[in-house]
């Protein structure tokens, strides 16, 4: 089933260029009944592995702006850290933690519709 769940998740990724973590967080939890927080810290050693593989072809086909990428490595770390902190703090009340991650996924999924539709994606 895991298998299948990864299949799935890579095969969307690579489809339609989308973040993997968001799939593959409720992947993990369906596949294994993980628990959230496990599953984002499982999803996010996977992530990494895809993105240092799919981030190295970019690089050698010349198509990265390292201006940005600076900014945004440094801002990720920085909201890394404190997105730890607050997952950290949250533990306790996994349910509220599952809402905020849901609500999250749902905005996001609305936000490619919206430029889908208007045709700017």
């Amino acid at each position: 089933m895991l298998l299948l769940y990864g299949v799935g998740v890579g095969a969307l990724s690579g489809f339609f260029g989308i973040g993997g973590g968001f799939l593959i967080v409720p992947g993990l939890m369906a596949a294994t009944n993980m628990p959230l927080l496990y599953a984002v810290g499982s999803s996010l050693v996977s992530v990494t592995a895809f993105g240092i593989t799919t981030a190295g072809n970019y690089a050698l086909s010349g198509l990265i702006d390292w201006r940005l990428v600076v900014f945004f490595v440094l801002g990720g770390a920085v909201g890394g850290f404190l997105g730890r902190g607050a997952a950290s703090a949250m533990s306790g009340r996994k349910q509220t933690l599952a809402h905020i991650f849901a609500g999250i996924v749902a905005t996001v999924g609305i936000y490619v519709v919206v430029k889908g539709i208007a045709g700017s994606g």
